[in-house]
């Protein structure tokens, strides 16, 4: 359920799933006994539509709640489907649940984010009475910026048809009639911005105004020569921004009069946090959803500097997840057979790794983690890499044929002498390879009811073995005697 980055701050993955719509966050608790909450909403560009998730905010005291922006696959700068406001209601439901489970109230909450993460900050900021608001780079005007800038959100937004710009005049007008109606006066709001920010003009500079009746509103303009767009604000201005952030979490919203530190509570009873994310951590099951198998790199293996390729089997699941000292790696999606492959894009130091992965299935529930540890090694200077042999390709069971209780199993390995075969890392069996590269094996049992999925592996005459070649079938209702099962059953 959690993971320790190299902070050492566990991560907690859950689902809030009581609304309408599924809500993916993760959370890490406070450090030295802060008690406040900081909410953090996703730009565009952000790893896993996890908004500020690459250790920015590891020295952060307060709670921290990420809340992912994916919704049926797409972005919805956490507002709407089709002009369905019942994802917004969705994410408040979890904001709201997180901060009652740890006792707070929303003047203990700090909503953060930047570009449409910024715009969802000041609305819920706004419309839910959230104590601070820190927009980074927002847009006011929400419909305009998906039409101009994000044809496919658009379309999940707004819904398609001649009612789509009507409806993008409703979102625009979203924001700008939140602050026009004085909504949350008493909050205290950070908006940053640029004019080398592309977006200024028409985004922010207009609405600033609008602002005046607000108890402390703070308008951050940067201008810089390092600025060079929409994205390179806030990366000018992180040092500042976290600087800020420590700030709200201990109570210090900065302005003119008196100010008194948050409270701190270094024994305070966690009970309602731990059973509230425990409820809604997207490991609910591990026996349910098996682990993903990693055929490669092989277990306290050694690999060439030259290039880093994962490899395995997920059945069921749509994606696998990796992780390498907390932090994100990559995240390929399985194909229908499940199988799974990655190749490192960029060498690897040389040295000893642990890569930890886990598979997704389509609800976005998570397996329990595999770690595989691996070593990297300087590749020769000379010299061509052994050759390993293909995988053998299965010809029966075709893939995910439904078959009988027993049955022989065909194939070809071109160039290998033998395959063998595993099924849940269990040795079944081999069998020779004929001069002609065809095979057929015999188990000589019935096998039980239902899915199977065997792994069946080439070897050359070097003994080199080749990456597995999947057989998934299904076995149909039979009775199956327990005098003719193989041993592992």
């Amino acid at each position: 359920m959690a993971k320790a980055p190299t902070s050492g701050r566990k991560v907690f993955n859950g689902i809030e799933a009581s609304g309408a719509f599924p809500v993916e966050y993760r959370f890490s608790h406070a450090k030295s006994g802060n008690r406040h909450l900081v909410v953090v909403f996703a730009n565009f560009s952000a790893p896993e539509d996890y908004g500020w998730s690459n250790g920015v905010f590891d020295n952060v005291r307060a709670n921290i709640l990420w809340i992912r922006d994916r919704f049926d696959g797409s972005n919805a700068y956490y507002l709407c489907r089709n002009m369905d406001f019942g994802l917004a209601d969705s994410v408040q439901t979890l904001i709201s649940n997180v901060t009652r489970s740890l006792g707070l109230t929303p003047d203990q909450v700090t909503l953060w984010g930047g570009s449409k993460g910024g715009s969802a900050a000041l609305y819920f900021g706004l419309r839910y009475g959230y104590r601070n608001i820190v927009a980074i780079v927002p847009q006011f005007l929400v419909g305009d910026a998906l039409e101009k800038r994000h044809p496919k959100v658009s379309a999940y937004m707004l819904g398609e048809g001649p009612q789509a710009p009507h409806n993008a005049r409703v979102l625009d007008a979203l924001l700008p009639d939140l602050v026009r109606a004085g909504a949350n006066p008493g909050a205290n709001i950070y908006v940053l911005s640029s004019p080398q920010d592309e977006h200024y003009t028409v985004q922010v500079e207009p609405f600033l105004g609008m602002f005046q009746g607000y108890e402390n509103f703070n308008f951050l303009y940067s201008e810089s020569p390092t600025i060079t767009g929409h994205a390179t604000v806030t990366r000018r201005n992180v040092p500042a921004l976290v600087g800020l952030l420590n700030l709200l979490a201990d109570g210090y919203a900065p302005r003119l009069g008196f100010v008194r530190h948050a409270a701190e509570e270094f024994d305070r009873d966690q009970s309602d946090i731990t059973a509230y994310l425990s409820a809604t951590s997207k490991v609910q099951d591990t026996d349910a959803f098996a682990p993903p198998v990693v055929t490669a790199p092989a277990y306290n293996g050694e690999l060439a500097d030259t290039g880093v390729r994962f490899e395995g089997l997920a059945p069921g699941a749509v994606r696998v997840s990796m992780w390498k000292n907390g932090k994100f790696v990559a995240s390929p999606d399985v194909a229908a057979d499940g199988t799974w492959s990655w190749q490192s894009a960029k060498p690897w130091a040389t040295g000893k790794h642990v890569v930890k992965v886990f598979a997704v299935d389509p609800a976005g529930f998570h397996s329990s983690r595999v770690e595989v540890p691996f070593t990297v090694v300087t590749a020769p200077a000379t010299g061509a890499a052994p050759a390993v042999p293909a995988p053998p390709v299965v010809s029966v069971p075709a893939p995910q044929q439904q078959v009988g209780a027993s049955f022989v199993f065909h194939g070809t390995a071109p160039g290998a002498v033998q395959v063998g075969f595993q099924e849940n890392g269990v040795f079944l069996g081999a069998v020779a390879v004929a001069p002609d590269g065809l095979w057929s094996w015999d188990p000589g049992w019935a096998w039980p009811e239902g899915p199977h999925l065997v792994e069946v592996v080439a070897v050359d005459a070097h003994g080199a073995q080749s990456a597995p070649g999947p057989a998934g079938f299904t076995v149909a209702g039979t009775l199956v005697p327990a005098g003719h099962l193989p041993p592992r059953y």
